[in-house]
């Protein structure tokens, strides 16, 4: 059969859902993996990183039964919202590519900021203290942190890193962001398809 039909339109639809499947499993076992060697002890950036898993596998999960069943409703809501996830996925993965260093630098500050368990994995692992200054009030988790005058701020560590980061979260994102449209178009081509050994009166 040729591969316009409705065979290959439907197994084209279930493979790209049994990717996102996995990559939902593999996003949710990430935070996992860090928070059982503790590389990650943020609640807040763990369930974010599960939730996400968690979307995506409902939503792998609706257009691989309604890519299976030929379920007319199912597909539909499928579609809008995976267009509806392309559309933010596609403008923030380009706001990371075209961010500038001043840009990058002022939204890390105000992540280092507002994060505060967050704060001491970073200080833990990069072994640093303090983002462009040290507080000798606060507590920092860094191992150097004993004699902090030999510590070495977290500032230009992060900004070292963040270009190269942010690129690779952009390009990414915008991978994702174009088999999410061509799963919006495969679906809805899959759509007005006849299933040929189907009952021609079912919609269902």
């Amino acid at each position: 059969m040729v591969c316009g039909g409705f065979s290959c339109s439907k197994n084209c639809l279930c493979a790209l859902n049994l990717l996102y499947t996995l990559v939902s499993l593999l996003l949710i076992g990430i935070a996992a993996w860090g928070i059982g060697f503790g590389l990650i002890s943020s609640f807040r950036v763990v369930g974010v990183a599960i939730a996400v898993g968690i979307f995506l596998f409902l939503i792998a999960l609706v257009g691989l039964i309604g890519a299976v069943k030929h379920h007319q409703v199912l597909l539909f809501f499928y579609m809008i919202i995976l267009l509806l996830v392309f559309i933010i996925q596609f403008s923030v993965s380009c706001a990371c590519l075209t961010l500038n260093k001043d840009q990058q630098s002022q939204l890390l500050e105000v992540g280092w900021n507002n994060t505060n368990s967050a704060k001491q994995d970073i200080e833990r692992n990069l072994n640093c203290c303090g983002f462009r200054n040290v507080n000798k009030d606060e507590v920092c988790s860094a191992a150097c942190s004993d004699d902090i005058s030999h510590c070495s701020l977290c500032a230009p560590i992060i900004e070292e890193y963040s270009g190269m980061v942010l690129r690779f979260v952009g390009g990414i994102g915008l991978f994702f962001s174009f088999t999410e449209i061509l799963g919006v178009w495969l679906t809805y081509r899959y759509r007005n398809q006849k299933d040929p050994r189907a009952n021609p009166s079912a919609f269902l």
